[in-house]
C-alpha cells in the first residue's frame, strides 16, 4: 500500500510539474520570444497608416477605385462578403455563409473557367484602354489557391500604370518608382519570384495624392 501511495504521489507531482511546464511556462516563453525576436511577424505582419492598422502584408484586399492597383482574381472576393453571400440560419435570420479562403477549383476543360477568364479579361481591357489581350500577365487572369494573395508580378503592376496615371494625375514615372520600391525580390536571390505588394503600393499612391 505504501508503495502504491508513493507511486501515486510521484505521478501526481510529475503531472503537476509537466502541466506547469507545458501549459504555462512553454507557451509564455514561446510567446515572449516571438514578441521579442519576431514582433512584426508574431502580430500578423500588420500594415499601419498613421498608427492605425489597415491590413496585413500577407492578406490581399479588394480595390475597385480606378486610381489603385488591382490584385489577382479572387474566388472568395478577398473574403469581403456581399448580400449574395447571406444565407438564412435555422431561425431564418440572414448570416454570412461564405468561406474564408479558397479557389474556383475549375478543371481545365470546364466551360465555366473559359467564361470566367473571358469576363475578367473583358473587364480588365475596359479599365485599361490601349492594352492588348495577349499582353495581360497571366497572374491577373488566374486566381490563387487561397483567394487572398497579396501580391502581383512586377509586369502585372506595370501594365496598370497608364490607367492609374490617367485616373490620379500622378505621372507614370512616379508610379513606376512606387512599384520599384514595393517590389520584393527573390529570397537569397534564388528562391521564389519577384512580386509587388498591392496594399503597400496603394498606400503609397494615397500618400502621393495627399489622402493620408
Amino acid at each position: 500500500m505504501k508503495t502504491f501511495l508513493k507511486m501515486l504521489k510521484n505521478a501526481l507531482i510529475l503531472s503537476g510539474v509537466l502541466m506547469v511546464l507545458c501549459a504555462i511556462v512553454y507557451p509564455l516563453a514561446l510567446t515572449g520570444a516571438g514578441q521579442l525576436l519576431f514582433h512584426k511577424q508574431a502580430n500578423g505582419n500588420l500594415v499601419e497608416v498613421n498608427g492605425k492598422a489597415v491590413g496585413s502584408e500577407l492578406v490581399g484586399q479588394q480595390f475597385s477605385d480606378a486610381g489603385y492597383f488591382k490584385g489577382r482574381i479572387s474566388a472568395v472576393n478577398y473574403n469581403i462578403y456581399t448580400e449574395a453571400d447571406l444565407l438564412p440560419d435555422a431561425d431564418g435570420n440572414p448570416i454570412y455563409g461564405g468561406v474564408a479562403s479558397g479557389g474556383f477549383n475549375y478543371g481545365t476543360t470546364n466551360p465555366d473557367l473559359a467564361a470566367r477568364v473571358k469576363a475578367d479579361m473583358s473587364d480588365f481591357l475596359a479599365a485599361n484602354p490601349g492594352v492588348k489581350a495577349e499582353d495581360i500577365p497571366a497572374d491577373l487572369l488566374t486566381a490563387s489557391g487561397s483567394g487572398l494573395d497579396p501580391h502581383i508580378s512586377p509586369a502585372a503592376a506595370k501594365i496598370q500604370i497608364p490607367a492609374i496615371a490617367a485616373a490620379t494625375g500622378l505621372t507614370e514615372a512616379q508610379l513606376e518608382a512606387i512599384v520599384a520600391a514595393q517590389t520584393e525580390h527573390k529570397v537569397l536571390g534564388v528562391f521564389g519570384e519577384e512580386r509587388v505588394n498591392v496594399l503597400k503600393s496603394n498606400i503609397e499612391i494615397a500618400k502621393a495624392l495627399g489622402k493620408i
